[in-house]
């Protein structure tokens, strides 16, 4: 199933898109799309729905993000070998976790705007793994089955604050808007193998990420074996696994970055595409 949230920021309203790409609604069955509801019971029941019955969405829709009310939004970094090669980092011997805001989250094709004082805005197209049952101490063969679904991420990342200001990553990863996510949630049953996904991010129309999640250091199961073994993660909880060589602190003979009016478009097969348009704060 395709999950999605649709309709103004804040008010957003649980759906599904069905085989014909027509939008659906789901308001009279559950409330949100949102951790409460990702369970295997709850999802088993939407899958059963008949869909045709379910009323149909007139008019084009704002797609928020596919999951609502995120408990925990962790990231891993330096998670593909060929995006370290390309910043000349050391292969990690563990995974690199930080967390993103979760005031940084917005649709999959809302704006992007850059700090007042940002000079170095990047991109890094995504894969999602959204959390749907308690996880505690998971091991790697059974952890695919903590998952709910799939889905597309930008993680926009400030390359001066994250790496030149005091403090954490986190500074850089956190500003507002810098988190689009979806369009739309797939569930697990849907994905074969989370290790074997193409996935691109082009700006103003020229191609910058070229990569498959195959190349992962950590997979999605050691991911989730991992941090298990460190916190509980819960329903809801989001989990962004690293990025594909390709970003603009990357590019030689030097690093780009964002500006203004600059269109970002991204994708991973199967699960959807996003464009952003980049703004800035006044």
């Amino acid at each position: 199933m395709k999950l999605v949230r649709y309709g103004k920021a804040g008010e957003e309203k649980p759906g599904l898109i069905d085989e014909d790409g027509v939008l659906r609604d789901l308001s009279r069955k559950v409330k949100d799309i949102s951790g409460e509801f990702l369970n295997d019971k709850t999802l088993k029941m939407l899958r059963g729905l008949d869909v045709k019955k379910l009323k149909k969405v007139e008019g084009r829709q704002r797609m928020g993000p596919c999951v609502g009310n995120i408990g925990k939004f962790l990231c891993i970094g330096l998670n593909y070998s060929d995006h370290a090669a390309e910043t000349g980092a050391d292969i990690p011997k563990h995974p690199i976790l930080f967390f993103k805001a979760n005031s940084a989250v917005v649709g999959a094709n809302d704006a992007v705007s850059l700090p007042r004082q940002s000079k170095k805005s990047d991109w890094e197209v995504e894969l999602g793994v959204v959390i749907g049952r308690k996880a505690k101490y998971v091991s790697k063969k059974d952890a695919l089955k903590y998952v709910a679904g799939y889905c597309v991420i930008n993680d926009v990342s400030e390359r001066e604050f994250q790496t030149e200001l005091t403090g954490q990553w986190t500074k850089g990863k956190s500003c507002d808007t810098f988190g689009p996510t979806g369009p739309w949630l797939v569930t697990r049953d849907e994905v074969k193998d989370p290790q074997s996904l193409d996935m691109w991010l082009d700006v103003n129309g020229k191609r910058r990420q070229t990569g498959n999640t195959a190349t992962m250091i950590f997979t999605v199961a050691e991911i989730i074996e991992h941090l298990s073994s460190l916190m509980t993660l819960h329903p809801g909880d989001v989990i962004s696994t690293g990025t594909p060589p390709g970003v603009g602190l990357g590019m030689k003979p030097k690093p780009i970055f964002l500006k203004e009016g600059d269109v970002m478009e991204l994708g991973i097969e199967g699960l959807g595409q996003q464009k952003q348009k980049v703004k800035r704060d006044k």
